[in-house]
């Protein structure tokens, strides 16, 4: 466990993401300020920032607490995702810059070797900096905030995507990995129809185990 405010801030998200933290679970400041060795002042910073990228949310006078996921929630999560992820995509196909290209392939490559090592966390962690590095690319101040709230929810209901408990799960998983593939070499050629047509094509691998998640008994 690393210390201190960038520690704290990342293990926050890693957790939160990976559902180390549940959704709706209470923070402890206290505890948490012990735990880093910082003081009660940056924590509440860390606690601030990461509520403005939506994943804790402050009420007053109850403290932090993990974003909740409401069946409200997520049923606007499913209607809105792929229509965001398309958006960003075309605008990330025009507007990326060399260096984010190569950022991304590096992203794909511990991606394909967490699923080859099957590091259900290391997958979650890296199939989400491969979308949120698509969200710089497209370099839009409107879109990006929405895509950064989508992926957390995307992480947290789609952890049993890299859990794959049968044959055709893991078939899922190889076709994902392919996708990124596909995704890359879409930008690389500038050809967002494309793109497009992957966004649609990734959002069916991992929707049916999405709903795993939301109905595990069906």
């Amino acid at each position: 466990m690393k210390g201190g405010k960038s520690g704290l801030y990342e293990d926050l998200k890693r957790q939160i993401l990976t559902m180390e933290l549940d959704p709706d679970q209470d923070l402890d400041e206290a505890s948490l300020s012990e735990q880093y060795g910082l003081s009660r002042t940056p924590v509440r910073e860390i606690f601030r920032t990461l509520e403005g990228e939506g994943y804790i949310d402050i009420r007053a006078n109850r403290g932090a607490r993990v974003s909740p996921m409401s069946h409200e929630s997520l049923r606007q999560f499913f209607m809105v995702a792929p229509l965001v992820y398309a958006a960003i995509g075309r605008l990330a196909v025009q507007n990326f810059r060399p260096k984010q290209l190569d950022e991304l392939c590096a992203t794909q490559e511990r991606f394909r070797a967490a699923s080859q090592s099957g590091d259900a966390t290391a997958m979650v962690i890296e199939n989400n900096r491969f979308h949120e590095i698509i969200g710089e690319m497209s370099g839009n101040p409107y879109l990006q905030p929405s895509l950064r709230r989508l992926l957390i929810d995307h992480a947290r209901i789609g952890k049993t995507f890299f859990r794959p408990r049968n044959e055709d799960m893991q078939e899922r998983l190889r076709l994902a990995v392919e996708h990124h593939d596909a995704f890359i070499e879409a930008i690389r050629e500038h050809d967002e129809d494309r793109f497009v047509k992957l966004v649609f094509d990734h959002w069916e691998l991992s929707r049916a185990n999405m709903e795993l998640f939301v109905a595990p008994g069906s």
